[in-house]
């Protein structure tokens, strides 16, 4: 792990918006809070920095995409650390097209298993990197919002936020 990481918030729509990324401007984890902990906290103690300095690089995507890029945040790169499961379905999620809402099932399919619909649910609530890894495009089967880190309304707001984008295009 990298010993100096940059940690940046900025505000948002939604609120707060904190950004944990490497010193070569990967994200680690990032999310909508002003608490450095709670970003920080979503890394494995052994990936986690040893401290924390700079600003990120990564702020104009959030900006971006706010401002209705819904695009802008695509190629932010991200570092990950999990299982290959997790991996692939982590690389899944940014293969969603904006606007168009999966189902964990056809998560679970995309990433090799279709069987395996609690694990893909899990690489969801194990993503760290929120909005640049948009697990907030995953529903359950009846189309229900549950099970978002940052909260129902922040995934509420990001889904409308990206279908009234993909329908005005």
């Amino acid at each position: 792990m990298t010993a100096t990481a940059l940690l940046h918030t900025i505000d948002t729509p939604d609120g707060p918006f904190t950004i944990l990324e490497d010193d070569e401007g990967r994200v680690l984890s990032s999310g909508w809070t002003e608490s450095f902990d709670e970003v920080v906290a979503r890394l494995a103690p052994r990936n986690q920095p040893v401290a924390l300095a700079g600003r990120s690089h990564n702020t104009q995507a959030v900006d971006a995409f706010y401002s209705g890029d819904i695009h802008a945040i695509d190629d932010v790169p991200v570092l990950q650390f999990g299982t290959p499961l997790q991996t692939v379905s982590w690389a899944e999620l940014r293969l969603i097209d904006p606007g168009k809402p999966i189902t964990y099932t056809e998560l679970a399919a995309r990433s090799g298993n279709a069987r395996a619909v609690r694990a893909a649910a899990s690489a969801c609530a194990r993503n760290a990197p929120a909005l640049f890894v948009p697990c907030h495009r995953v529903v359950n089967t009846a189309g229900g919002l549950a099970g978002f880190a940052w909260g129902v309304p922040v995934k509420r707001s990001l889904l409308a936020r990206e279908a009234a984008a993909a329908n005005a295009a």
